[in-house]
């Protein structure tokens, strides 16, 4: 199974390994005036994407298009508030693994905030 990582700035790459995910968790830890990227990403191929941000945020989605085809049910973004960046690496590698129960397990709130 495959996944992608995006930096803040952008950029995305193919199945990085560990300790480039933890470098690309550190750029939440750059000071910056760029509001525009907050973010960090990591998407699996099945289009689930974990989304971490400089404030402790973290949202979990599916940001596939929607497929009436797909049987799945399209569940709406979901958050945590606070998650430490330790945290999101170890749901990150879950995600990168295909461990989606595992995500799914966490315990999320409804929305993006």
């Amino acid at each position: 199974m495959g996944f992608s990582a995006r930096g803040r700035w952008g950029g995305s790459e193919s199945n990085p390994p560990i300790g480039r995910l933890r470098k690309i968790l550190q750029e939440l830890d750059i000071e910056t005036g760029d509001f525009e990227h907050p973010d960090v990403s990591l998407k699996h191929e099945t289009e689930w994407c974990l989304s971490a941000f400089l404030s402790g945020l973290l949202i979990w989605e599916n940001v596939g298009d929607g497929d009436e085809d797909d049987d799945e049910e399209v569940k709406p973004a979901r958050h945590m508030k606070g998650v430490s960046r330790q945290k999101v690496l170890e749901l990150w590698l879950k995600l990168a693994a295909g461990d989606i129960a595992a995500v799914e397990a966490e315990p999320w709130l409804p929305g993006s905030h």
